[in-house]
C-alpha cells in the first residue's frame, strides 16, 4: 500500500519556524518528483515548493521564496520542508505528494500520490 504521510505541523506564531516531513512507504519514490502543496479555507489547493529525484532541481512559489526550503532524503525515502519567517497567510493543510513524471509539476493534477496533510497555524 502506497502512503506518504506528513508530520511537524503546529501553531507557531508569525517569525518562527517549523519543519515538515513526508514519509513515503509502499514504492521507491527515490526517482518521483516531490511536492508540497498547501490548501486555506476556502481557497484551492496550490502548489508551494518542489524537488527533482536528484534534489538538484527546486522549484518555489514567489510567496515562499528566500523563507521554505525544501530537500529529500532518497535513503530515507522522505522529503522536508522547512519553513522559517512564518507569516499569518501560509496558516494552510500542507501536503505532501509525488508525481512519477521526471519533470517539475506544478499543478496538483500531475500528482499521482498524497498525503492526508498536516495543518500550519500561524498566529499573528
Amino acid at each position: 500500500q502506497v502512503q506518504l504521510v506528513e508530520s511537524g505541523g503546529g501553531l507557531v506564531q508569525a517569525g518562527g519556524s517549523l519543519r515538515l516531513s513526508c514519509a513515503a512507504s509502499g514504492r521507491t519514490f527515490s526517482s518521483d518528483f516531490m511536492g508540497w502543496f498547501r490548501q486555506a479555507p476556502g481557497k484551492e489547493r496550490e502548489f508551494v515548493a518542489g524537488i527533482s529525484w536528484s534534489g538538484g532541481n527546486t522549484a518555489y512559489t514567489d510567496s515562499v521564496k528566500g523563507r521554505f526550503t525544501i530537500s529529500r532524503d532518497n535513503a530515507k525515502n522522505t522529503v522536508y520542508l522547512q519553513m522559517n519567517s512564518l507569516k499569518p497567510e501560509d496558516t494552510a493543510v500542507y501536503y505532501c505528494a509525488a508525481s512519477t513524471l521526471h519533470t517539475i509539476v506544478l499543478n496538483p493534477n500531475g500528482m499521482n500520490y498524497w498525503g492526508k496533510g498536516t495543518l500550519v497555524t500561524v498566529s499573528s
